[in-house]
């Protein structure tokens, strides 16, 4: 029996191309995991490489992890022996063996977001920046998109010569990276980025593990940004057989630093690729797929693909619309309850998938009432509650003595009594003889300006972190954990009520050790700076379990690579989706179209889409205009839902009188039918073009500049210093 037996013909042709550069247009529910695995199979099994020269890279780890055990079902010697991670757990792994060629230890932190803020407090004070007008967000942001386009904080500062407000962020940015190498820390960022200086700083690094890896397999290539584009290829210039798939439709991470030009343009960058497309879905039903070619056929940045299905089913897609928020979220929880009452359907099979997480709230709050369980995904995380989180900076004390971030969230929790001016001596003397703050406290004796009762404090807490370290050197990495929890004094500040929601904080570090144990059980290397490392680059979709027997909710973002039976997408409301930033460009209206799209293909058999006339948003009452691509949805898969609830009659006099909102809703094309019990109307006919070749138009971003195309539903206009930019005619007005 063949490994390729059960692929149907696109995917065979894609795990039978094993040499050379290989691109797999990928859509939504094709099969593409499937075909990747047997692929690396195929690769093995055929001779063709041993598993350790094998690179395959996937975005998350719940992705990594269920290749890993998909290929060790198939009874491949050696499987373990791939490389098979993410990208920044293929570089942390990287950086591990070579830190120290760019002044790190290999036992260096990795700082999450929580840990770069509390740094960001004390660099903004150190550096007498103004903190309302260099927020952390400003500023970290700032920083990651420097990282994720290969810019060191030199290279910023020369390119942004001359404006004054980056050419401070100039001067944090190196400041920041001076002190994170100093608490040997790195960022996520920094993990590709300091492997990409690294390579290039070393060639012979750089070479080892060209000659290591013949075959590089990335999954998602669509996500990629600039830095992961240039390590992809880097590491590929030997052999040149390198595997990208993805989706460009999917792309949906633009505003992290995503390049969608990455995939598009392969075959720039490797004449002779090999293009396969997989565009035979296995998860929904032709109905969605039909709703969902349409809406992004009309994005002009793309491959042209369109998804079909052999699966039954022909249900209609819902088009719901309501007086409020309110009625949605009442809409939803009673259909639940009603395909539950039916048999139809258990609570695991549904999905609230939103734009921006806001919008929780109604729902969560409709679910509670009607007592129905779900589950929030992308809410405060585990490893992101402060009893585990301080639990996590002893543990990263123990690891890397010199994290100062990681000392000063536990130096006083439990409270000891050691204040900010004894630290500030502390710290003095650590300056002075360049220690961190833990081996300061290590040599107390030898600081003259502390008084006896304070360095017996200070002497207390160092025997208690040498005790620490010694129970580290024979415990499992369990004991360890339970040892920091009790002997800290963390577990009797939470048994005595000294810390607010003891019980639950208690359970939560008791699921910690049950975290450390699965850890033992399941990882080669069981060291605290691998499990560590785990716990950093962990996030909550990796913990999402489709058997909680739970209803869903999450942000359109988060559901990407997921499938549900049945799904609910409301807010389809301009200004919310698409999003309010989005409205003036062209290329983010088509972000947000993708985003669109992605939300339709979570679904497998049954699809609600909904908008509400009237919303609260930042605390007052507005009126809202359908999203724009409601229309684009054909009518022949909608169907009108009839309204449940009461129209106010209030709502119905506004919107009469209110002119603008009435043109916003025929613009849009969607308008409600005053005929027909309030239903939605559907008008799929395409945006007017009274735009002729040579005219000239005004854009609110790019300026003046020239027809050179007309289409139907678009133009392409030439702005001079731009280029030439494909949009939607209403994007412009005539000049």
């Amino acid at each position: 029996m063949s490994l390729l037996d059960g692929l149907n013909a696109r995917q065979r042709e894609a795990a039978e191309t094993i040499d050379g550069p290989l691109l797999i247009l990928a859509g939504a529910g094709s099969g593409k995991t499937r075909t990747i695995i047997h692929r690396i199979a195929h690769i093995i099994e055929t001779g063709q490489a041993w598993p350790s020269q094998i690179l395959a890279i996937t975005f998350t780890n719940k992705a990594a992890g269920e290749m890993r055990e998909r290929i060790a079902k198939m009874n491949i010697e050696d499987s373990k022996r791939i490389w098979m991670s993410t990208f920044h757990a293929m570089c942390a792994r990287i950086m591990r063996s070579h830190a120290q060629w760019l002044g790190y230890d290999d036992n260096f932190v990795i700082y999450d977001m929580d840990d770069q803020k509390r740094l960001y407090k004390s660099l903004i004070k150190e550096l007498g920046l103004n903190d309302k007008y260099f927020t952390n967000q400003f500023l970290s942001g700032e920083i990651s998109t420097a990282k994720n386009n290969f810019v060191s904080p030199d290279a910023y500062l020369k390119e942004n010569s001359g404006d004054f407000r980056k050419e401070k962020v100039a001067v944090y940015y190196k400041r920041y990276q001076e002190s994170l190498k100093a608490n040997n820390a790195m960022d996520f960022d920094d993990l590709i980025y300091n492997t990409l200086v690294l390579f290039k700083g070393f060639p012979e690094i750089l070479e080892q593990y060209q000659n290591r890896f013949k075959y590089i397999m990335v999954d998602e290539y669509q996500d990629t940004n600039h830095s992961q584009y240039e390590l992809v290829n880097m590491l590929a210039a030997k052999y040149k057989n390198i595997c990208v798939c993805g989706d460009d439709d999917q792309s949906i991470y633009g505003w992290r630093g995503a390049d969608i030009n990455n995939i598009l343009d392969f075959e720039k960058d490797y004449a002779s690729a090999r293009v396969v497309k997989l565009e035979e879905n296995y998860r929904s039903t032709q109905t969605i797929l039909d709703c969902a070619n349409s809406v992004i056929a009309r994005n002009t940045g793309r491959k042209e693909k369109a998804l079909w299905t052999n699966n039954d089913g022909d249900e209609k897609i819902m088009i719901a619309s309501f007086n409020q928020g309110y009625d949605e979220a009442r809409f939803i929880v009673d259909e639940i309850n009603d395909t539950i009452n039916k048999g139809q359907g258990i609570y695991g099979d549904f999905a609230i998938l939103y734009r921006t997480n806001a919008q929780s709230r109604l729902f969560e709050e409709a679910l509670m009432r009607a007592g129905l369980p779900y589950q929030l995904i992308g809410g405060t995380g585990f490893y992101s509650r402060t009893e585990i989180k301080d639990i996590i900076a002893y543990l990263n004390v123990l690891s890397n003595p010199k994290d100062n971030m990681g000392f000063m969230r536990i130096v006083n929790v439990p409270k000891r009594g050691i204040g900010s001016a004894t630290i500030e001596k502390i710290a003095e003397y650590a300056n002075f003889k360049s220690f961190s703050l833990m081996q300061a406290f290590h040599h107390v004796e030898e600081i003259p300006e502390l008084s006896p009762s304070v360095k017996n404090k200070v002497r207390a807490f160092s025997e208690l972190m040498k005790e620490l370290a010694a129970i580290q050197e024979t415990a499992s990495l369990s004991e360890l954990i339970a040892a920091v929890i009790e002997k800290t004094g963390y577990l009797e500040m939470l048994e005595t009520g000294k810390m607010d929601k003891g019980e639950s904080r208690l359970e939560n570090l008791q699921e910690l050790v049950s975290s450390a144990t699965d850890f033992e059980k399941n990882s080669d290397d069981q060291s605290l700076s691998a499990y560590l490392e785990t716990v950093a680059l962990s996030s909550e979709t990796d913990k999402y379990d489709g058997d909680q027997g739970k209803v869903l909710l999450m942000t359109l973002h988060n559901a990407k690579g997921l499938e549900f039976p049945i799904v609910f997408i409301p807010g389809l409301e301009e200004g919310i989706f698409p999003h309010g930033r989005a409205m003036d460009s062209p290329e983010d209206i088509e972000e947000e179209r993708r985003i669109c799209y992605v939300g339709i293909t979570r679904a497998m058999k049954r699809l609600y889409i909904s908008w509400a006339a009237e919303r609260t948003l930042y605390g007052r009452r507005q009126l809202q205009t359908p999203s724009r691509f409601l229309k684009e949805m054909p009518d022949a898969v909608c169907v009108e839902n009839k309204q449940r609830y009461e129209r106010k009659p209030e709502i119905d006099i506004e919107m009469k009188k209110n002119k603008t909102f009435s043109e916003r809703v025929t613009q849009s094309k969607v308008a409600i039918r005053r005929n027909n019990a309030n239903a939605v109307n559907l008008n799929n006919s395409p945006s007017e073009n009274n735009f002729g070749l040579t005219d000239k138009v005004k854009h609110k971003k790019f300026g003046i500049g020239t027809v050179v195309e007309v289409k139907s539903n678009m133009i392409s206009v030439a702005f001079p210093g731009v280029g030439i930019k494909k949009m939607d005619p209403t994007f412009v007005e005539k000049a």
